[in-house]
């Protein structure tokens, strides 16, 4: 949204910023078309896996302290 609607960053009212996100909320609706998901929970979980395999022990733990505290 920000490159899309408010760059540059040069309104000089605050109301001006509201009317540009409306105009492209409008824009937007009009133009807009499902899409399919391609990314499934098993990905999900594949990726999770992977992620978990390369994070430290000593490292998962201090966050799971951290979470429960």
């Amino acid at each position: 949204m920000q490159r899309k609607v408010v760059s540059p960053n040069d309104f000089a009212y605050l109301t001006q910023v509201g009317g540009r996100l409306r105009a492209f909320e409008d824009r937007y609706n009009a133009t807009a078309q499902p899409f399919q998901w391609r990314f499934t929970t098993s990905d999900l979980d594949d990726l999770l896996a992977r992620l978990d395999r390369h994070t430290p022990a000593d490292r998962h733990q201090d966050s799971s302290v951290a979470l429960a505290a």
